[in-house]
This record gives structure tokens, sequence and C-alpha cells, in this order.
């Protein structure tokens, strides 16, 4: 997927290359002395490492819209309007189970200007305009880990609040992405809540739908989570890309 959340960290590596030519014996004259000569030349090549991962803001709105083809044109066009208050498009997702439930990634530039936008009766009359029949949900992230590389087409998002933040990383760590991989989950995104920074938002890429299934649903993962000190009751949903 394009990221939202899913965060960047690659270290350069340089390699030096030292040659020497050796002297050349005089063939035609048995007495003569080899000769005392030698040269080196030294090459170094430098890969520039890629600038450090700086960590971002996203907004997430999820509403969900009578007609899903009805509501894109509508959405695209009003791109100007999310621009001229700092809002640049990351990703749209229709969720799995309600197609016309959509999720929409927006970097954010300037969170109060993000607010003032959301709070916007404007927007609400476009979204009305538009088809949009639930009350839209907005929620404002910081993104602290976020994988450019991973492009599935489909993706699971996982919110919850934990009583510690560090106590949760460090069992989320432990756990580790290779060992996520294996279930089929790749790691994206990894956010905090803006309001609150004990609210942890992650997006995982999905590689085998049918594995990553069986993990969210798996009791290891739910006691997992409970090592790690989660309060809520986890809000888990599935999308499919719309770009």
């Amino acid at each position: 997927m394009k990221l939202f959340l899913k965060p960047i960290l690659v270290l350069g590596i340089s390699m030096a290359f030292f040659a020497c030519n050796s002297g050349s014996e005089n063939k035609d004259d048995a007495s003569a002395m080899p000769a005392d000569s030698s040269s080196a030349s030294t090459a170094t090549t430098t890969t520039p490492a890629p600038a450090a991962f700086t960590p971002f803001d996203v907004a997430e709105i999820t509403h969900t819209v009578k007609d899903y083809a009805k509501w894109r044109p509508a959405f695209n066009a009003d791109s100007v309007n999310r621009k001229a208050n700092g809002l640049e498009d990351i990703v749209v997702g229709r969720n799995m189970d309600d197609p016309n439930k959509i999720l929409i990634a927006l970097k954010v530039s300037d969170t109060a200007k993000a607010m003032a936008f959301a709070a916007d009766p404007k927007l609400k009359e476009a979204m009305d305009k538009a088809g949009v029949i639930s009350k839209p949900v907005f929620e404002l992230f910081h993104v602290i880990r976020y994988n450019p590389d991973s492009k599935e087409k489909q993706w699971v998002t996982v919110t919850h609040k934990v009583k510690d933040f560090d106590t949760w990383l460090k069992v989320f760590d432990a756990e580790g992405t290779a060992t996520r991989a294996t279930y089929g989950l790749i790691d994206v995104v990894l956010a905090r809540g803006i309001q609150d920074s004990n609210l942890v938002h992650i997006v995982f890429d999905i590689k085998d739908m049918a594995k990553a299934k069986a993990r969210i649903n798996d009791p290891a993962l739910k006691k997992l989570m409970t090592d790690g000190g989660v309060i809520s009751v986890p809000k888990i949903e599935f999308y499919n890309s719309t770009e």
C-alpha cells in the first residue's frame, strides 16, 4: 500500500579497493637487478545513505457512503480544498466487510488547520452532497515508524489503548517484524494518538489473508496484548486499497 501509517531507516556502506603494480624484470640482462618500482592507487566509492525517517502526522477519516461510485468523483474534486488546509492524500481504502465504508488517510502539515477543516460546516455540506450517510470519525495520529516499501493492496488496521506505551512497545518489539511476517502481516505504520499518546494505531499490509485472519483471532495474540498492557477492546478493520 502507499502509505498510510505501511514509516526510512537505511545504513550506507562504503568499500575501498587498493591495487598495486609489481615491478618488471629485465629479461635481456641476467645480471640486471629487478626493477625497484611500485605504484599504488586508491579509489573510494561511497553510496550516500538515504535521509533518516522523520516522524509525521496523519489524519484518518472514516465514514459510510450511499454509493462509492458517486462519492469518489466528489472526493477527487475536493483535493484542492484539502491541499489548501495542509492535507495530502495518502490512501483511500474500502472496508472488506462493507465496501461503502471508506477510510481516508491524509498526511497533515498543520494539525490545527486539519482540526478546523474537519469542523468546517462546508465540509459536512460537501460530504452530504457526495452521499455520506454516517457521522464521520476524524482521528489524528503521530507516525513514529513507517515502511514505504510494502505496497500490498489489502491491509488491516489495529487500534487500541494501552496502559503505558513504552511497556507495550517492548512486548511488540519482542515479537518482532519477522515473526509477524510468518503470519502474513507486514509492518507498515506504527502511530500514536495525538490527543491521547497511549492510543496505538498499527497498519499491516497483508501477504496471506488466511494466515493474517488466523493470527488476528489467535488466543496467543490476545495474551500478547494483555502482556503489553492493552486496556481497550482492539478495533480491527480490513481494507482493500482503491489506488
